[in-house]
């Protein structure tokens, strides 16, 4: 399984930003897939997961975080609004092919993309 995470970057507060990752067919059709972050010195956060056909949020997440997907190419998005610099973080993706109703713990994802740094500027 591999996780090509793309879309980080400098973003003033207020903006808007849709991370991008790409899998293959197998990974993006029957695993289920989630968006975590890690800020410097905290741990890993969930934010979101589309587990059996369903999109969870944390509630943290709600209402300016946004998943999607595109099967077309196989590629997951985070898109969030409404920058803070508190949303400063590491973006990373990740993968699990079993089901499970902790899709918010980061221990119950085998794969994960390499990050994509977003960085918040006030």
């Amino acid at each position: 399984v591999q996780l090509q995470a793309s879309g980080g970057g400098l973003v003033q507060a207020g903006g808007s930003l849709r991370l991008a990752c790409a899998t293959d067919t197998d990974t993006f059709v029957n695993y289920r897939m989630a968006w975590f972050r890690q800020a410097p010195g905290l741990e890993r956060e969930f934010v979101t997961a589309r587990s059996g056909g369903r999109i969870y949020y944390a509630d943290s997440a709600k209402g300016r975080f946004t998943f999607s997907r595109d099967s077309a190419t196989n590629t997951i998005y985070l898109h969030i609004d409404t920058l803070r610099p508190e949303d400063t973080a590491l973006y990373y993706c990740a993968a699990d092919r079993y089901w499970t109703d902790k899709h918010y713990e980061p221990g119950r994802y085998a794969y994960w993309g390499q990050g994509t740094l977003v960085t918040v500027s006030s």
